[in-house]
Order: C-alpha cells, then sequence, then structure tokens
C-alpha cells in the first residue's frame, strides 16, 4: 500500500457512529477518519448480503489504525440485524425453556449458538456484537420480553457464562446490557423515559448476573432508578462508580444511543454526550441521526482520556476470525445450527 493510501494512526475516539446506507459516501469515510470517533455501529439498512457486509468492513477496517471496531445489535430473535445467508437465531428465551426441561443442554446449546452468531459476523468482518441481554425477565417488559433468558438471576447467570464461553470461542468479547437491569420497567427508552421505583436492595436479583459474569463490556439502561439516582443510569456517575468499584468491573461502558427518546432528559446531543462522558462511559453511541453526529463534531470538545481509549482498544477481537468457507466445516458451527433450528422450531 502506498503512502497516499495508507491507513490514518490514531487513537480510537470516544464516539461511535452509524452509516446511511450499503457503502460508505466520502463525507461519512470523513466522518470515520475524525478523531473523536473511534467505532462504526451498523443496522439491517448497512446489510444486503455476506459478501456486501465483508466488503463494507473491510473498507472501514482499512481507514485507520487501530482500526475501527464494527458493533452490531445481533442477538437473535427480533433482534438480529444480518438475517438473508446468515443463520436463523432464536430468541435467547427458547434457551431458557430448555433449561426448564434439560439444563445441561441448553448450556450445550448456549455455547454452540453464541459461536455461530459470533463465528458468523467475524467472518465478515463485523468485531461485536451487543449481547448478551442480561435483563431478567420480570413479566413486565415489552421491549425486552423474549430478549431474556430467564427470570431466575441464577440460571441467567449460568446461560450467559456459557453464551460468553461461545463468543470468546470464536474470538469475539462479550457485551452485557442494560445494567443495572430493564425487566422491570414497561415503558420502552426507545420512545419514553422509564422509570424504576425499586430501591437498591431491591434491585439486587438485576445486579447478579453484573456480579458474577466475566464481561468484557457493559452497556447501562436509559432508565432512572430514583431511589438511587436521578439521572438515567448512563448518565449516572453513582451508577458508574458502583459498576466500577463495588462491582470490579475494568471493561468498557458503552452508553446506549443517545438519540434515545429515553437520553432526551440530558439536553441535546452535545448535553448528551458531555453527561455520558462526564459520567464515566468510555464509549458513546449516536444513531440515526446524521445531523446530530456533525453537531457534535463541530462542538463538542472532551478531555481526551487514554485509560478509555485503551479500554476500548482492549475490545479488538480476541483471535483471527475463521474464514466463511472452514467456518462451514466446524463441527461446533455444525451443531450450533440445528440448535438454532431445533429451538426456532
Amino acid at each position: 500500500m502506498n503512502e497516499a493510501n495508507s491507513p490514518i494512526q490514531r487513537p480510537l475516539g470516544p464516539l461511535m457512529i452509524d452509516i446511511a446506507g450499503l457503502g460508505l459516501s466520502e463525507l461519512e469515510r470523513q466522518r470515520l477518519c475524525h478523531p473523536l470517533v473511534g467505532g462504526l455501529i451498523l443496522f439491517s439498512r448497512n446489510y444486503q448480503s455476506p459478501e456486501q457486509l465483508e466488503q463494507l468492513t473491510s473498507e472501514v477496517h482499512a481507514l485507520r489504525e487501530p482500526a475501527l471496531p464494527i458493533a452490531i445489535d445481533h442477538e437473535g430473535g427480533r433482534v438480529q440485524r444480518c438475517r438473508h445467508g446468515f443463520t436463523p437465531l432464536p430468541a435467547m428465551r427458547r434457551l431458557g425453556e430448555l433449561w426448564e426441561r434439560d439444563p445441561r443442554a441448553a448450556l450445550t446449546a448456549a455455547g454452540e449458538l453464541a459461536y455461530v452468531l459470533a463465528g458468523e459476523l467475524r467472518a465478515r468482518g463485523v468485531d461485536l456484537s451487543f449481547t448478551p441481554v442480561l435483563d431478567l425477565d420480570w413479566g413486565r417488559s415489552s421491549v425486552i420480553g423474549d430478549r431474556s433468558l430467564h427470570g431466575d438471576p441464577a440460571v441467567v447467570v449460568e446461560l450467559a457464562a456459557a453464551f460468553i464461553a461461545g463468543l470468546r470461542s470464536a474470538g469475539m468479547a462479550a457485551c452485557g446490557k442494560h445494567f443495572p437491569g430493564h425487566g422491570w420497567v414497561e415503558a420502552d427508552s426507545h420512545v419514553d423515559l422509564p422509570v424504576d421505583t425499586r430501591r437498591l436492595d431491591e434491585l439486587a436479583p438485576d445486579l447478579e448476573p453484573y456480579r458474577r459474569l466475566p464481561l468484557d463490556a457493559v452497556m447501562p439502561a436509559h432508565v432512572i432508578y430514583p431511589q438511587v439516582d436521578s439521572r438515567p443510569a448512563g448518565f449516572s456517575p453513582v451508577w458508574i462508580r458502583l459498576l466500577r468499584e463495588e462491582l470490579g468491573f475494568d471493561g468498557v461502558i458503552f452508553s446506549d444511543d443517545l438519540s434515545m427518546a429515553g437520553a432526551s432528559v440530558a439536553g441535546d446531543i452535545v448535553a448528551r454526550c458531555t453527561a455520558a462522558w462526564d459520567a464515566g462511559c468510555d464509549m458513546l453511541l449516536v444513531c440515526n441521526t446524521p445531523e446530530s453526529v456533525g453537531d457534535l463534531l463541530a462542538r463538542w470538545r472532551p478531555v481526551a482520556d487514554p485509560q478509555r481509549a485503551a479500554r476500548v482498544e482492549r475490545l479488538s477481537p480476541l483471535t483471527r476470525a475463521v474464514d466463511w468457507t472452514s467456518l462451514q466445516q466446524e463441527d461446533v458451527y455444525q451443531a450450533g445450527i440445528k440448535a438454532a433450528r431445533e429451538l426456532s422450531a
């Protein structure tokens, strides 16, 4: 590669942004190279086929050094951004239902499904999926619903641990969400600002997965817990301090999408990013509002924090990705496809 086409040498910034379509526009290339940007999140609109995805991710990774991490929400069930050409994954509740019949089979299936999820994404250049969902199924939240593994925190910990092991065996880090728990509130933080009125001691079951699981990253909820703090968890130094100090978490803290209605309490997009950054989030997501990204890049001036940038760089893939053709031949991958088919049925 000649010098003119060499990737830009630049530390990862604190913003994770999105793009409009199946490829990069010139403006999007410029924005992805901006010092404040440190990652790209993809959506269904950015996916057409496995081959198109691989071409897109290759182009993004070639822009900078270190390469921008590319993330996606790819959980299974309702939340699976890449469909045509990818294995249809069941909602995670199916694992919890299998646990009720056969715990050992559920643990095996959890690891196999995670390997399929991570292996397929990584073979096409996606570095991270925001998974697993650790919210307990309290039977109250429609936006969480069957995305939850189970209502019993001990079962969630067991299944999520097997799932995390499956992700890591394919070289992908694990991001638990939505801290400290989104399963109790009925409102959807995409369009509303949920409030969970329970006391901290009443939230203990929801916190148990974060206390016990070896997570690489965590995403706080756009939920207010007024008995603990008046600010949503992702804007709350109280909650971030509890996660860091009491629970001993030293990985990456992602904000949830700061364009969501649940983030509006903090003000405009610059105020939202400032609040989340000051609270202690390492990487801030700004999605579906390209005008907000332009505003941020023009006006936001956070103080650089090398420690936070180093945390994000540790999320780099843990191993080299298996190519798509070789992946199809692996026994664990074939077992995962079989488990996905049976659980979806």
